[in-house]
């Protein structure tokens, strides 16, 4: 066989490869989309009635959701009706669904919610930490309050596993809930990938495998919040599934 045909095979075969890997890919997206959620605030004397804070997704028997503590944090004003929402669906006209938190997880910043209909859970990975490298996508609301209920999926790779505390320039910045991850320190995910405001709480997914490996927790900031639309600075941190699983079953909730 000469060196021409050789060439020419490989250079099939790797298309054959690409193909089939984007059609993966298209095809991961798709079902990711169906098990992602929007986190928000229903309040019947305000206009807009619904405002959304974040992203979740489903797990379980369907009927939970995952989010960030921080997300779900904000104290509903009960005067007001106010009532806490999940957002299923596509476009300005979503389902919406009364969510009842479940348990919280303030070190770790996860949050599991609990609605009366079942939706398509994602499936989790195991709880092994994931190789540097590994790709990943993550599909959720960012700038949800803007844009409105459209999901947008995001690609990147698993830069590091590093622990969740970032050094402070002051003794003074040192708060109780920095001191309390300084005494139980954790490994985190720092991800080459550019996530959002609205993004937390989003599912992080293998693309290979469509399995959530991990939440989007937060995103490193350059200089100013204000400036995190114009000048993205492409770091973000996940919490690992490890602890989704160990939320779960702080809950009495049985892991698909």
């Amino acid at each position: 066989m000469s060196i021409l045909v050789k060439s020419l095979f490989a250079f099939a075969i790797l298309l054959t490869h690409s193909a089939g890997y984007a059609h993966n890919i298209v095809d991961i997206v798709k079902e990711a989309k169906q098990s992602v959620v929007g986190i928000g605030i229903y309040d019947p004397i305000k206009a807009p009635q619904t405002s959304l804070h974040g992203t979740g997704f489903v797990v379980a028997n369907g009927q939970y959701i995952v989010t960030n503590n921080h997300v779900i944090a904000k104290p509903l004003d009960e005067t007001a009706k106010q009532k806490r929402v999940v957002l299923a669906g596509v476009g300005r006209y979503p389902k919406m669904f009364e969510a009842y938190i479940v348990e919280v997880d303030e070190l770790h910043d996860l949050a599991l919610l609990r609605i009366s209909t079942k939706l398509k859970p994602f499936q989790l990975a195991d709880s092994n930490l994931i190789p540097d490298g590994t790709e990943v996508a993550f599909t959720g609301f960012p700038i949800g309050a803007i844009l409105g209920l459209y999901p947008a999926t995001h690609r990147g790779i698993i830069a590091s596993s590093t622990p969740v505390i970032v050094p402070t320039e002051h003794s003074s910045q040192l708060d109780a809930k920095t001191l309390r991850r300084l005494r139980e320190p954790y490994l985190v995910y720092q991800m080459d990938a550019t996530a959002y405001p609205g993004n937390s709480g989003s599912a992080v997914y293998e693309v290979e495998t469509g399995k959530v490996v991990a939440v989007i927790n937060k995103v490193f900031v350059k200089e100013t919040k204000e400036t995190i639309l114009s000048e993205p600075s492409g770091i973000t941190y996940s919490i690992p599934v490890k602890y989704v699983k160990q939320l779960l079953r702080s809950a009495n909730v049985d892991i698909n």
